[in-house]
């Protein structure tokens, strides 16, 4: 069977320059490529016709002669140059040479390529007060930063580094696996195209050192568990002259000897006597500004919440600010003495002629008591 003019197969004329020659073989490329269609052998073949095609016509000499001669001047078994055509199964090549510019990949693309050095993370324990305020701390952080010693290079001196003789220089060898030809990272300059021959004293051909820097961090008002807070730049120094990573800080509020926090909320428990429960009364209540009077209403059970809006937290993220609950709690008195048990005893005679009037729940709890003791003997 005879072979497609070249042209035709790219869909192109013959004064085509190089841009619009890889353009047409990228369409096709993608179109056809085995890897978009598998199980597909019209396709593979296509695939197989526009890269021979493409082989011939983007290398000028090749160009020159098949314009000349037609197939017999590029086709080995017709006199041609050897090897000149043909489909090696090479699929690497082609995103190397033609796809290159989309994915910043292409030949000689490892050479010397430049990382951005790792993020860090700093847990920081903050008091409840400085995370509702906000405040600025100091902070000491280890990390890799570029040596000053060989500007980040590794290298001793400028006559210290050298093309790698594995790869000459580009970074990635290949490896022909059956049909394919498989392009890796070269293992003995691992990627830099470079080798050192005799390495910085300080990193040690590393390019980087650990040293610790202190940074002033700054803690907007409001933040809480969880919360992060970035520092651009701050991070491991990048390879080969690339970008810094970022410091990432990691809040944590230490737990609060008398407060809850509940989102912008804040929580305290108080404890209040059997007489204050009763009779009512007034208490001082602490806020994070100072403290406040909270009036305890008559007959005031234990458990009850009373709430102080606005004396919460203002959220770092916005939104109105928080309230403070109190929740009160009657406290037992303890190491009663004679006098103290005699009085709390005819006290609770003068409440059994009514209990119903001073303890409803109670005496309410008893009669469902008794009901249900009635329905288990029936």
């Amino acid at each position: 069977m005879s072979k497609r003019d070249y042209y035709e197969v790219l869909g192109i004329s013959r004064d085509v320059n190089d841009a619009d020659l890889k353009k047409a073989f990228r369409r096709l490329a993608m179109k056809h490529h085995p890897d978009r269609n598998a199980d597909n052998e019209e396709a593979v073949e296509k695939f197989k016709e526009a890269r021979e095609a493409y082989d011939i016509l983007s290398d000028p000499q090749k160009r020159a002669a098949y314009d000349q001669y037609g197939h017999a001047g590029v086709d080995p078994s017709m006199g041609g140059r050897p090897g000149a055509a043909g489909f090696n199964g090479d699929f690497g090549d082609i995103f190397g040479d033609v796809f290159g510019d989309i994915f910043g990949g292409g030949r000689g693309g490892g050479r010397s390529r430049a990382f951005r050095g790792s993020d860090l993370r700093y847990n920081l324990d903050l008091s409840l007060e400085d995370a509702v305020f906000g405040t600025e701390v100091n902070i000491r952080v280890p990390s890799l930063q570029s040596c000053a010693t060989c500007g980040g290079s590794g290298a001793k001196d400028d006559t210290s580094v050298q093309t790698c003789t594995t790869c000459g220089g580009v970074g990635q060898v290949r490896m022909q696996q059956g049909f394919f030809s498989v392009q890796q990272t070269c293992p003995n300059c691992h990627g830099q195209g470079k080798t050192i021959t005799d390495p910085c004293p300080d990193c040690h051909g590393q390019g980087r050192v650990q040293k610790h820097k202190t940074l002033s961090a700054k803690i907007p008002a409001g933040v809480d568990n969880g919360d992060r807070i970035r520092l651009s730049g701050e991070g491991e120094a990048g390879e080969n002259g690339g970008p810094a990573g970022d410091l990432y800080v990691q809040i944590q509020v230490k737990p609060h000897a008398i407060f809850t926090r509940e989102d912008s909320d804040l929580l305290c428990e108080m404890p209040i006597s059997i007489a204050t429960a009763a009779l009512g009364g007034e208490l001082e209540v602490p806020t994070l500004k100072g403290r406040l009077k909270l009036k305890i209403p008559a007959e005031t059970q234990s458990g009850s919440s009373f709430r102080m809006r606005g004396k919460g937290i203002k959220p770092v993220r916005g939104g109105p600010v928080g309230d403070l609950l109190c929740r009160v709690f009657v406290e037992t008195p303890v190491k009663l003495g004679s006098k103290q048990k005699e009085l709390l005893r005819e006290f609770e005679k003068s409440l059994e002629a009514d209990s119903k009037s001073h303890s409803p729940k109670s005496d309410s709890w008893v009669d469902r008591v008794k009901r249900f003791i009635d329905d288990v003997k029936s």
